[in-house]
Order: C-alpha cells, then sequence, then structure tokens
C-alpha cells in the first residue's frame, strides 16, 4: 500500500472540505494522538467547547486503520454524541479523506444486543402475557400489547432492527417482549434466525470497518466481563471521558430485588419441577417482606435476618440452577431459548446474592464492594453492590493491551488531571509536565485574572489551588486505593478552548448569601433568581441541585417575571430544550440530568444559574463509601471524591454558557462557599477561566447591556 499522507496534510484537508477553519488546540490535540499511536502511551486530552476533538481524534485514528489495516474503536457516553459521530462526522469526513486514502474509510455503529430486534423472540412475543408487567394493569397491557403490534409490523421493513431508529419509540416493556440480552441469547449456530438476525450483522459489519462507535456501557461489557463484542483492536479513544467511571460502576453493580427474582422464578417455572420454583418465588417474598422491615441506606453489617433471606434466594436459585443443567440438553431451538433465558435470569439472581453476601466477609477496612438498600415511592425496594473503586479494573482489563486516548472538554479538575487518573487506575503522569501544569504555574507567576475588589477567578490556578485546600488539589498514593507498581504510561495535555472566556463570560459567585439550606430554597436566593432573570429578559438555564428546587423557582417566578419559565418534566428533556432554544426570552429550569447534553449557541442563552454546589448527597452510599475508603488510606476523601464529584458537575454545567465563539453571558453561583471555603479554590480553578466578580449589581448590568444588544446580522 502506497505510503499515506500525514496527519497534519489529512487534517487540513477534512478542515477545507468540511469549510471550516484551522485551529490550533485541534492540530495539537491531532498530532498528539498520532504520537500516542505510534508510542503506545496513553493520552488524556481536555479539548474546550469548539476546539473541534471529534476531528482531532478521528483524522489519525482513520490513518491508523487503514495504514494497519485494522479497527479503532471509539467509544461515547451520550446517545447524542454517537448520533452525531455516525449521522454527520464520519460520512462527511470519510467523503473528504477519500481521494487522499485511496478509497473512502468504512465506519459503523455497534451496540449491546439488547437494542436489536431479536426475530427469534419476535415470533414468540405474547403480547397478552409480558412477563415483567407489574400488577398485570389491564390498561397497561393493552397498550404493550398495541407498541408489540407495531413492532410486528415495523420487524418486515427494518433493515438494521436497531431501537433508536424506531419513531416515534416504544416502551421499555414493550421492547423487553422482543428483544433478548447477550447473556440470554442462543447464540446464532443455534437460532433458527441466526442468519437473519441484526445484532450479528451489526457485529459482522463492525468487524470490517475502520472505525467502530460504541458507548462507554458496551466497552466495559466486552472488555471487563470478558465477552468480546467487539472487534480486536489495538487503538482506543474514549470520548466524555468524564463520564468513564460512573458507566463502569453502573455495568459492575449487581442487584436484588423480588421483581427479578420472580422473573428467574416463572422462566425457571417452564423447565423444572414446580417444588423449586415456588422455593424461589417464596424466598423473594420474603425478601420483600424483610426490605419492608429494613431501614433504606449503606449497611457496613447485613442484620442477621437480612442475611438470612439473601442465603434463602442465593440457595433456591442454586437449586433451580443445578436442576436446569443436570436436565434434558435437546437442541430444540424454542427450549433451548428458554433454558438460556433461565439460566441467564437464574445466574443474575445467583450471582448478585453470593456477591453482596460475600462482601462482608472482609474486614471493613479491606472490602472493595458496598451493599445499600434502596426503597421509595416510585421504586421497587433493591439491594445494591457496587465496587468501591473500578481503577484497578479499568487498568487491568483497558490500559494493558491497547492505547489509549481519553478527551472530554472537562478533565483537569483544581488545574491538573491527577483526580481523574487516579480514578481511571492511571495513577501518576509518568512524563515531563502537561500543559495544564504549565499553565497553571504561568497564571499564578503572572497574577493574572480582574484586578477587582472582591473578584473570584475560574482560571487554571494549580497552585494557588493547592495553597487554598492544604495542598490537596490531587490526591496523593494514599488517596487512590487502586493505585499499585507497574502503572500504565500516559501524559496530559490540555489544548485549550478557541473561546477567549474571561472576554466573553462573567463567573457571578453570590457571597452575599447565606450557605445553601437543606428546606428547600431560601427566599433571598429566589429574590436574586428574579432579579437575575430580569436583567437577562429571560434568556436562562436554571440548574438546580433537586427537582424539588427547580419546581419550586419555576412556580415562584412565574408570579414575579414576566417570561415563560419551563420546567423540567412539563414535557420531554428534548422538546423542552427545543423550546428554549426557539424562544429567546424564556428559562429552562432543571436538575442534574440537564447539566449534561444542552447545546443552545446565541441569544437564546446568555445567562447560567447554579444554585449550589453540587456535592453528592452526604448520605448517598457509594459515594460516602468511597470517601470513608480514602480516608482509611490516609487520604482526603472530601477532596478525592466530593469535591471531585462536584467540580466536574460544576464545570460541565457552566461550560453550557459559552457554546460558540460569538456566545456572550453570566454564570452565576449562587452558593457563597465557592468564595469563601477552603476548597472553593479548588474548584473555580475547575471550570472555564470566565472573568470573575461578587458584585450582584456587575453582573446585572452586564445582563442588561446583553439584553439590550441589537441582534448581529
Amino acid at each position: 500500500m502506497a505510503e499515506l499522507p500525514d496527519v497534519d496534510t489529512l487534517l487540513d484537508a477534512a478542515v477545507r472540505a468540511l469549510g471550516g477553519t484551522r485551529r490550533e488546540g485541534q492540530a495539537v490535540m491531532a498530532e498528539a494522538v498520532s504520537t500516542a499511536i505510534d508510542t503506545g502511551e496513553h493520552l488524556v486530552v481536555q479539548a474546550g467547547t469548539g476546539t473541534g476533538k471529534s476531528l482531532a481524534y478521528l483524522v489519525p485514528a482513520i490513518r491508523h486503520a487503514m495504514a494497519e489495516d485494522t479497527t479503532v474503536v471509539v467509544t461515547t457516553a451520550t446517545l447524542a454524541l454517537q448520533r452525531q459521530l455516525i449521522e454527520r462526522d464520519l460520512p462527511r469526513l470519510s467523503a473528504a479523506l477519500a481521494p487522499l486514502l485511496n478509497r473512502e474509510p468504512v465506519f459503523a455503529i455497534l451496540k449491546g444486543r439488547r437494542n436489536y430486534l431479536c426475530r427469534h423472540r419476535l415470533q414468540g412475543a405474547d403480547a397478552a402475557d409480558p412477563e415483567d408487567t407489574e400488577l398485570f394493569d389491564p390498561r397497561q397491557l393493552s397498550s404493550v400489547g398495541r407498541q408489540v403490534k407495531r413492532l410486528h409490523e415495523w420487524a418486515e421493513e427494518t433493515v438494521t432492527g436497531d431501537r433508536d431508529e424506531l419513531a416515534p419509540g416504544v416502551s421499555d416493556l414493550a421492547w423487553r417482549q422482543v428483544s433478548v440480552s447477550a447473556n440470554e441469547c442462543v447464540g446464532a449456530a443455534a437460532c433458527p434466525f441466526g442468519q437473519e438476525c441484526f445484532s450479528e450483522q451489526a457485529r459482522a459489519d463492525a468487524g470490517g470497518a475502520d472505525v467502530v462507535v460504541t458507548n462507554h456501557a458496551m466497552l466495559a461489557i466486552s472488555t471487563m466481563q470478558g465477552y468480546h463484542l467487539l472487534p480486536e483492536h489495538r487503538v482506543l479513544v474514549i470520548d466524555e471521558a468524564h463520564e468513564l467511571v460512573d458507566r463502569v460502576t453502573s455495568v459492575a453493580t449487581g442487584e436484588l430485588g423480588e421483581r427479578p427474582v420472580n422473573t428467574a422464578a416463572k422462566r425457571a417455572g417452564r423447565l423444572v419441577e414446580a417444588g423449586l420454583t415456588e422455593r424461589l418465588s417464596e424466598s423473594g417474598e420474603g425478601l420483600a417482606l424483610l426490605f419492608g422491615e429494613s431501614e433504606a441506606g449503606r449497611y457496613d453489617h447485613l442484620p442477621d435476618a437480612l442475611a438470612g433471606g439473601v442465603a434463602a434466594v442465593r440457595d433456591a436459585a442454586h437449586a433451580c440452577l443445578s436442576a436446569i443443567r443436570s436436565g434434558s440438553s435437546e437442541q430444540d431451538p424454542d427450549y433451548a431459548t428458554q433454558r438460556k433465558q433461565a439460566l441467564a435470569a437464574l445466574d443474575e439472581v445467583h450471582d448478585s446474592a453470593v456477591r453482596i453476601l460475600e462482601s462482608f466477609e472482609p474486614p471493613l477496612r479491606e472490602r472493595t464492594d458496598v451493599v445499600w438498600l434502596a426503597k421509595g415511592p416510585k421504586q421497587s425496594p433493591t439491594l445494591h453492590v457496587a465496587p468501591l473503586a473500578v481503577g484497578g479494573l479499568l487498568r487491568e482489563k483497558l490500559f494493558g493491551d491497547r492505547t489509549t486516548v481519553l478527551t472530554s472538554a472537562t478533565l483537569a479538575l483544581g488545574g491538573t488531571f491527577a483526580p481523574l487518573a487516579a480514578q481511571w487506575g492511571l495513577g501518576r503522569e509518568s512524563t515531563g509536565r502537561s500543559r495544564v501544569g504549565a499553565e497553571a504555574d504561568a497564571a499564578d507567576a503572572t497574577g493574572s485574572g480582574p484586578a477587582e475588589s472582591g473578584a473570584v477567578t475560574g482560571g487554571t490556578g494549580g497552585a494557588e489551588t493547592a495553597a487554598e485546600t492544604g495542598g490537596e488539589a490531587a490526591p496523593d498514593d494514599a488517596d487512590n486505593p487502586d493505585k499499585a507498581a507497574g502503572e500504565p504510561r500516559w501524559r496530559g495535555l490540555d489544548v485549550g478552548s478557541p473561546f477567549d472566556h474571561a472576554r466573553s463570560g462573567i463567573l457571578y459567585v453570590a457571597r452575599h448569601l447565606p450557605p445553601p439550606g437543606r428546606d428547600g430554597l431560601d427566599p433571598r436566593y429566589l429574590d436574586e433568581i428574579a432579579g437575575l432573570v430580569e436583567a437577562a429578559g429571560g434568556r436562562t438555564l436554571g440548574l438546580f441541585s433537586s427537582m424539588r428546587a427547580a419546581a419550586q423557582a419555576a412556580e415562584e417566578l412565574r408570579e414575579r417575571v414576566d417570561v415563560r419559565i419551563l420546567c423540567q418534566g412539563d414535557d420531554s428533556t428534548g422538546r423542552l430544550v427545543e423550546e428554549f432554544a426557539e424562544e429567546e426570552d424564556s428559562c429552562l429550569f432543571g436538575t442534574l440530568s440537564l447539566w449534561q447534553g444542552v447545546d443552545v449557541p446565541g441569544r437564546s442563552l446568555q445567562l447560567v444559574i447554579v444554585d449550589r454546589i453540587p456535592f453528592p448527597r452526604p448520605d448517598d452510599p457509594l459515594a460516602s463509601a468511597r470517601q470513608r475508603a480514602v480516608g482509611a488510606r490516609g487520604g482526603n476523601g472530601f477532596m478525592a471524591v466530593a469535591a471531585t464529584h462536584a467540580a466536574l458537575l460544576l464545570a460541565q454545567g457552566t461550560g453550557r454558557l459559552l457554546r460558540s465563539a460569538a456566545d456572550r453571558g453570566v454564570v452565576a453561583v449562587l452558593d457563597p462557599r465557592l468564595a469563601t471555603a477552603r476548597y472553593g479554590g479548588f474548584l473555580r480553578s475547575s471550570l472555564p477561566p470566565y472573568w470573575g466578580t461578587t458584585d450582584p449589581e456587575v453582573a446585572r448590568a452586564a445582563l442588561r447591556r446583553l439584553a439590550a444588544a441589537p441582534v448581529a446580522g
């Protein structure tokens, strides 16, 4: 094969073909990704909004794939980015690069098996008796029946069987009647529809692609649970890498409750004697009764009664598993499907019960899992078991035999990559100083930032941060329970942003307000919100720490200001964002699920309000257990867990303000602790480098000027 053009040449060609302009940060990132691929050293890249990071990693990824006749895997956390890559970025990029690469690069998307229609399950789907229906509400059953009928019709015309292509969509309950998980699938060889399987076709397409796009959960299942769902690859790009730990933790979390026990018993009932399944069903009912008498929250020691209930489920599930595995192994496809589905459900129940019981065996300090009971008016009581940390798992399974590029707009917390690197199991950076550290020192040395009385800066002052937090801006070795010899070699790079944050945005911290309380929004907070919204003439994204606070603010503001207030829950999130973007003087209030994915450039968004620093709840079972574990090893659990969590969410939330180079506006954080608390410097240095103030009139005056400015063009 002829020598391919270098990355810089390909990037220039791609930018020209796509009608863009060359960006320094994009070029620096592309070259760094190419170098990482060549050297095998992992790369952590922070690329601010507007950098064009997708192009910066796709160009070297495609070049490597075509030069080596191999596949590069790209994973994302959100469906929105996945669609952007598959429907917009990759088609345009492939067409642009084809003349220089002698052929058009091939790309594919790969999702978990549950996302694809199963033809075999479809033939046996009984809409009159969906096994997961709670309480068998006749109206719900009728709705499911209509949706399943529609799925039958769609199956005759779809080419991919991909659920995301079905519009309008159907409920999860209906979809479960016509799909199977990886554990439930009998395999293409045994399935009568194996040659027509949508999931198998997607995997086949992926196997021949230069670039395969998938999600973090699929990556975790394939790489860490040993299912080998992804094609062989030596290079992995993890976009939205700030989400990686949470997504991997979710995949690695086991659950035990009455519903999965009943589902397992029902599936096993077709294959084993009634006495065994009755025993399993009764153990599930007993567990539900015990849950009703137990306190919700984290368990450091499992009460004897609850431990007995879990053990009863474990033993009953084991008896059913043994009976099925020692029974008939006939190859009839329908029987094989029933057997596989029963084994999958029983294994899930049995393994979760075993893991819960075994998690309490080591001394508290040596445990690797945390167990908690979740219960509430809208959820079935469920015992959860999750890993205290996933860094060791990531280091062993993800970073061991491939080159990994981790990128996002927000990875440097407190001016350093160390907090997230510790959570990923990367440990300390193995080579020189990252650009983050160099810029932090430069900012500190020059004293850059507003010379205003009472100003607060949002820059990258790493040295200042270390001083303000007692030298604990970055977790030390003791903060990382996964730290071990032989850490993967990696380097960090911050390519900055093409936006001039200090000239385009103001970070206003309401230092004069009282610290936030627990009993809803203080009236003074509501007054502050009303004043800011009035000054901005609407154009406000309100990000609240709870749905209760968002609803309270929406209700109050609707009585006080003459602009439309949209609130999360009034309609689908997508539709609310569309209305907010279209109606310039409206406001959109919501909670944590809105902090990412809201991309509204232009005059419709000129004010972002954050009601409080988004620390995890003190009673959050996983966060509190992780914080305690860090402290037990001599580290600062608050900084390593709570402050890092808050810094990441704050960076994501405040990053909603500037989405294009022409955007201008104000980020208003009402929580005075951002300006007054010892950890405030760490949090502020995690945010985009907006110009800072604590003067409310400065913020309101800026908003009034923006609202009165003539529309450009």
